[in-house]
C-alpha cells in the first residue's frame, strides 16, 4: 500500500474553528489514516514538507456553472455552442479547479446538454483528471424566466421559440415539471436546480420575480419527496425564499435581497444558502470600471437594487444562517477563479474560520458527500490542500493554492493571482 505523510506548519481540518500547529496526515491509498503529532509511517512513506504552509481540506466550490470557457460566452451559449463544445469546457473547468485547490465543484446546472455526467463519470474512472463534480440537473424553469437563455435572440421569435421547446425542463404546467422531476432524477443528477425566479443578467425579468406556480412548485416538490431526491433554488427575494422555505426546499443559492425576517426563517428551519457575494461585489462596494464588463441590463438592475443588496449582505453576514461557499462566476472572473468569493466574504467583515468552514465541511454536507470529504480526519479521502499566504489576513489566499491531492493524490498547484 502507497503511503504518505504530510507534515503541516499549521492545519485547518474543517472541524476545530482554529490553527493547530505541528500537525502531520498520515495518508494510506486513497483515505486518511492517521492524523496527529510525530505519527509513526511504515518503511518507504513519502514525505510531503508543508511545515511552511497552512494545510486545510480540499476546497469545495458549491455554486458553479462549468460548461463554458469564457465567461464573455455564456449569454452566447444557446446558439453558437454545440454539446461536445459544452462537455469539454465542462473537463477542462474541473481540472483548472483541481490545480487551483478545489477538489470538489458542484455544478448548479445549465439550459442545454453539457454532458456533465459522463465529464463525472470520466474523472471518476480515472480517464480525466479534474475535481469532483456534483451535478444538478437542467434548469427546472418556465418559457421566458431567467433559466430560459432564448431572449438572446428574441428579435427572430420562430428561432427563440423553437429552442425553447429543446430544453427538456423548460415549461408550463403541474404535469410538466411532475415529468421533468422524473426524467431528470432517471439521468442520474445528484439534485434538482429551480430557476424559480428573475434574474440580474437577463433582459426582461426581475429578481423578485415569481416565476412558477403554487401548482407547479407543489408539483415539483411532492414529486421529488417521491422520488428521493434533493433541491435548491435560485431565489433573491423574500417573498419566494419564504414560499420555498414553508415547502420544505433543502436549500437556496443567492438570497441577496435577504431581510431579517427571512434570516430568521432560514435558521429555525436549517435550511442551507449559498449566498455568492462575489458576481455583486462591485454594486455593494461601487466598482464601475467592474460593472462596465456586465451587460446593460446586469448593470441596471444592480444599480436599481444597490441599496437592497448591501443591506442584505450585511444582513446575511451578521445572521447564523448554514452558509455554503458559492461562486457563480458568470461575468467579469471565470468559472474556475473560485477563490475571489474568499476576498469577497474577506473585504466584508466576515469571520475567516466562518468562510473556511462554509468552503469544506458545510459545502461537503450541502453535496451530500461529508461521509466522504470535506474535514481531515481518518477513514476520509484525502483531499488535502495548502496555501502559502495568510489566510486570516489576506483575503487573495485562496487564490494562490501552493499544493493539492486528490484521494491521495498529488496533482500540481496552480496560482490563480495573475488570472
Amino acid at each position: 500500500m502507497d503511503f504518505k505523510k504530510i507534515k503541516c506548519g499549521k492545519l485547518y481540518d474543517g472541524v476545530k474553528q482554529a490553527f493547530q500547529e505541528d500537525m502531520e496526515i498520515l495518508v494510506e491509498g486513497r483515505k486518511i489514516k492517521e492524523v496527529g503529532h510525530n505519527l509513526p509511517c511504515p518503511e518507504g512513506t513519502e514525505i510531503i514538507d508543508l511545515t511552511d504552509k497552512t494545510v486545510t481540506p480540499g476546497m469545495i466550490d458549491a455554486h458553479m456553472h462549468p460548461q463554458y470557457f469564457h465567461w464573455k460566452d455564456v449569454y452566447l451559449d444557446s446558439l453558437y455552442n454545440s454539446d461536445g463544445y459544452r462537455t469539454l469546457a465542462v473537463a477542462t473547468c474541473a481540472k483548472r479547479c483541481l490545480h487551483s485547490g478545489f477538489t470538489t465543484i458542484r455544478s448548479l446546472g445549465w439550459w442545454r446538454e453539457a454532458y456533465e455526467l459522463d465529464v463525472k463519470r470520466a474523472i471518476e474512472e480515472g480517464y480525466v483528471e479534474g475535481a469532483r463534480l456534483v451535478v444538478s440537473s437542467h434548469f427546472l424553469c418556465s418559457p421566458g424566466s431567467h433559466g430560459d437563455m432564448t431572449p438572446t435572440f428574441r428579435t427572430n421569435p420562430y428561432l427563440a421559440d423553437y429552442m425553447t421547446a429543446q430544453y427538456p425542463t423548460c415549461g408550463n404546467g403541474a404535469d410538466f415539471f411532475v415529468g421533468a422531476v422524473r426524467r431528470e432524477k432517471k439521468m442520474g443528477y445528484d439534485f434538482l436546480k429551480i430557476m424559480a425566479t428573475g434574474g440580474f443578467a437577463t433582459p426582461y425579468d426581475d429578481p423578485d420575480d415569481i416565476q412558477l406556480n403554487d401548482d407547479e412548485f407543489k408539483a415539483i416538490f411532492e414529486t421529488a419527496r417521491e422520488v428521493k431526491i434533493s433541491s435548491t433554488a435560485h431565489a433573491y427575494g423574500p417573498r419566494l425564499m419564504k414560499k420555498l422555505i414553508g415547502y420544505g426546499i433543502t436549500g437556496i443559492e443567492h438570497g441577496s435581497l435577504m431581510d431579517k425576517e427571512t434570516a430568521k426563517m432560514f435558521e429555525d428551519s436549517g435550511t442551507y444558502l449559498v449566498p455568492t457575494f462575489m458576481p455583486y461585489e462591485d454594486a455593494v462596494h461601487p466598482d464601475e470600471e467592474s460593472l462596465s464588463k456586465k451587460s446593460v441590463h446586469y448593470q441596471r438592475k444592480l444599480h436599481i437594487y444597490q441599496k437592497q443588496l448591501q443591506e442584505g449582505r450585511e444582513i446575511i453576514i451578521n445572521s447564523k444562517i448554514k452558509l455554503g461557499y458559492g461562486t457563480d462566476m458568470v461575468s467579469v472572473h471565470n468559472n474556475y477563479e473560485s477563490g475571489w468569493e474568499y476576498y469577497a466574504w474577506h473585504t466584508n467583515g466576515m469571520d475567516p474560520f466562518r468562510i473556511l468552514k462554509a468552503a469544506t465541511a458545510t459545502n461537503a454536507e450541502i453535496c451530500e458527500i461529508a461521509d466522504k470529504t470535506g474535514t481531515i480526519v481518518p477513514g476520509k479521502f484525502a483531499d488535502i490542500a495548502a496555501w502559502g499566504r495568510d489566510l486570516i489576513k489576506d483575503p487573495h489566499a485562496l487564490r494562490d493554492c501552493a499544493f493539492v491531492m486528490k484521494e491521495g493524490q498529488v496533482y500540481p498547484a496552480i496560482s490563480r493571482i495573475n488570472d
